[in-house]
């Protein structure tokens, strides 16, 4: 079977309906290749994420438990962050967050996985790593606007809570569902 091709979209407009510091929202009105206009196309944009699969020299998970405004729940989650401007690549803000974060550092480091929260609307990627033999080298340093739980828990602990649908998380989940298929 010949594989079909497909094209760009053409961007005809675009504005920006919001930009704040985490929220920025742009109407695009875009045309599809067999001429067909879409008015009102509305896109996320956002910096590159980064998450962390971090494992202790005693091969625990650093998990973290915390309060999440949109789903109204606290969550289980492994390490995560924006990618700043000062940062030199995801790999440098995904060993910031995890010492910020947990206090957790050194270790082995290796990308993982690159995936999309949802290339429909979001601009943006989330580069995955996994830090192995990592071990606490300083103490916490939480930015205000965090409130964050840290444990240590068993690998199997975590692949429970990821089947009974407790780390609802997609790219950190897609990340901790690769990990379990590759470390059964």
């Amino acid at each position: 079977m010949e594989e079909q091709k497909i094209e760009k979209w053409k961007l005809l407009h675009s504005e920006y309906i919001a930009r704040e510091p985490w929220f920025t929202a742009r109407r695009d009105e875009v045309q599809l290749p067999n001429g067909n206009i879409i008015p009102t196309y509305y896109v996320l944009e956002y910096p590159a994420w980064v998450c962390v699969i971090a494992l202790t020299r005693e091969g625990k998970m650093i998990m973290e438990r915390q309060y999440r405004h949109g789903l109204g729940r606290v969550s289980y989650e492994i390490c995560a962050g924006v990618v700043d401007a000062e940062d030199q690549s995801p790999l440098a803000a995904a060993k910031r967050e995890l010492l910020e974060e947990t206090g957790f550092g050194n270790g082995h480091w290796e990308s993982y996985m690159i995936v999309s929260a949802n290339p429909g609307t979001h601009n943006n990627l989330t580069y995955c790593f996994l830090a192995t033999d990592v071990e606490k080298v300083e103490e916490r340093h939480l930015e205000p606007t965090e409130d964050i739980a840290v444990e240590l828990l068993l690998p199997e602990q975590v692949k429970h809570m990821l089947s009974e649908n407790k780390i609802v998380q997609a790219t950190q989940a897609a990340a901790l569902w690769k990990y379990f298929a590759q470390h059964p």
